[in-house]
Parts: C-alpha cells; sequence; structure tokens
C-alpha cells in the first residue's frame, strides 16, 4: 500500500449520512443514511458523497466497495429546502459538488456493487453506476425531482439513464416521470439480479467475498476498464448538463418569485 494512502482509520466516523465498514478482505459497505434513518437527499449528503467517494477511492486498502440503504429504502425524499439555488454563486457550490460526485465514484478503482434496498427516487443514477446493481423486489426507479418538477435532469441522470435503458426509452423515462418496479428494471438490463426484500445486501456481500479473492490488479484494472465509457461520457456531458440546470432553475425560482 502506498504510504499516501490514507488509513480507514482517518475517515471511516467523518461522514454524517454515510456509515463506513470493512472486513479483513478489504470489502469497504457503504450505508447511506439520514440520522441512522432513510437517506434524506440534502444539501449536506450531496455535498458528502462526493468527498467519500474521493476518499474511498484513494484508500488502497478498499478492495471492493458495496453501497446500500437503509430501513428498507434507497433514496425516496429529498430536503429542497436544504438546498440555496436562486443564483449563479449559489449554483456554483452545487455545479462543484454534482460533478465531484459523479468523477470520483468512477474515480474508484475496485469493483463497486450496489445493493438497492428500496425505493431508489432521488438520484437512482448513482446505484445504477456500479458494477454490479442488484435490488430487492421491492425496489423502485424513477427520476422524482428533476423534469416533472420542472427542473433539467442534467446531473448525470441525463448521461445514466439514456445509456442503461437507450436513447429512447431513457428519455421516455426521464421526461415522463416514469416509474420502473425492480422487474421492469431487471427486464431493461438496469439490474442484474432480483431478490426477496431483505436478502439484498447479504447477496451484495456474497459477490463482495467472492471478488475479494481476486489479485489487487485484476480487480483495479477491470474496473478500469468497464468504467472507461463512462468517464467519457461524463467528461463530455455533465459540465453541460448541469449548467443549463442550473440557467432553468434560476429562470422557475424566478418566475415563482414574481407571482
Amino acid at each position: 500500500m502506498s504510504r499516501l494512502s490514507p488509513r480507514f482509520e482517518t475517515y471511516c466516523d467523518r461522514y454524517h449520512n454515510i456509515a463506513l465498514e470493512r472486513d479483513a478482505a478489504g470489502v469497504l459497505l457503504m450505508r447511506f443514511h439520514t440520522g441512522g434513518g432513510a437517506f434524506v437527499w440534502s444539501e449536506a449528503s450531496h455535498e458528502e458523497l462526493g468527498h467519500c467517494f474521493a476518499e474511498v477511492g484513494a484508500d488502497r486498502g478498499n478492495r471492493v466497495i458495496v453501497m446500500t440503504g437503509t430501513d428498507a429504502v434507497w433514496c425516496e425524499t429529498i430536503d429542497f429546502a436544504s438546498f440555496s439555488l436562486s443564483n449563479p454563486a449559489e449554483w456554483d457550490r452545487t455545479f462543484y459538488d454534482g460533478r465531484k460526485l459523479l468523477d470520483n465514484l468512477l474515480a474508484i478503482e475496485v469493483p463497486v456493487i450496489s445493493a438497492i434496498n428500496g425505493p431508489a427516487h432521488i438520484h437512482p443514477e448513482i446505484p445504477v453506476l456500479a458494477d454490479i446493481v442488484i435490488a430487492s423486489q421491492d425496489a423502485t426507479f424513477q427520476d422524482a425531482p428533476h423534469f416533472m418538477g420542472g427542473i433539467v435532469p442534467g446531473d448525470g441522470a441525463h448521461i445514466v439513464w439514456t445509456h442503461v435503458l437507450g436513447p429512447n426509452r431513457g428519455r421516455y423515462f426521464l421526461l415522463m416521470g416514469q416509474e420502473l418496479s425492480a422487474a421492469e428494471a431487471l427486464a431493461a438490463g438496469v439490474v442484474g439480479e432480483v431478490l426477496p426484500a431483505g436478502a439484498v445486501l447479504e447477496r451484495a456481500l456474497a459477490i463482495a467475498a467472492q471478488f475479494a479473492a481476486k489479485t489487487d490488479l485484476a480487480l483495479r484494472y477491470s474496473r478500469l476498464l468497464l468504467t472507461q465509457r463512462y468517464k467519457r461520457l461524463m467528461q463530455e456531458g455533465l459540465p453541460l448538463g448541469l449548467g443549463l440546470e442550473a440557467l432553468a432553475a434560476i429562470d422557475l425560482l424566478a418566475g415563482l418569485e414574481k407571482r
């Protein structure tokens, strides 16, 4: 391990919305939560995810990553009031955090597994970006906070969903507010497995243990290879998407204020 690689103990308790636990084989469990309960999307959690992904990716003691939610929910609630998005200066923070969140997730150089334990309606593109995506049978997928609320789906959703569903089905999903069941997501190729409620994390950890038996180079280089296209797509489309989302959101807020 590099002398510059951070030690797990230096960051494992740093985050309010992410519980981190690592076993002896280097399998790191990231459990998203808010106050110990279901994960709520907020300005604080938006900022934390990008920083946490960076530290997790820099620690070469992490050999496989498992992401999951809390209380049978991945994320279905957003705290709109926590965001300040009325002008360019305020949007600059979200613009920065939004790029770092997805860029740093993709920069993790070991396999990432998503154990989607329930509804994923707020930023479902995050778990879908994992190398292995498995879901509980009661999981559902929807891009709830964007176009249905008059906001451009430009913070990575436009890249991920048109990639995993295909151009036409992806645009339909985003613009129509379509909700996919776990079975529909499996049929569409969004997830690799659907399991009974309560079994998804156990299955994810079993896959992680299987992966952890591989060599470090097999793990790292497979991840590098399989994320190459996503990195290129993010580089091409994420800054533009976030910029257009900001412009439309500022316009929407200005219109609401005039009423």
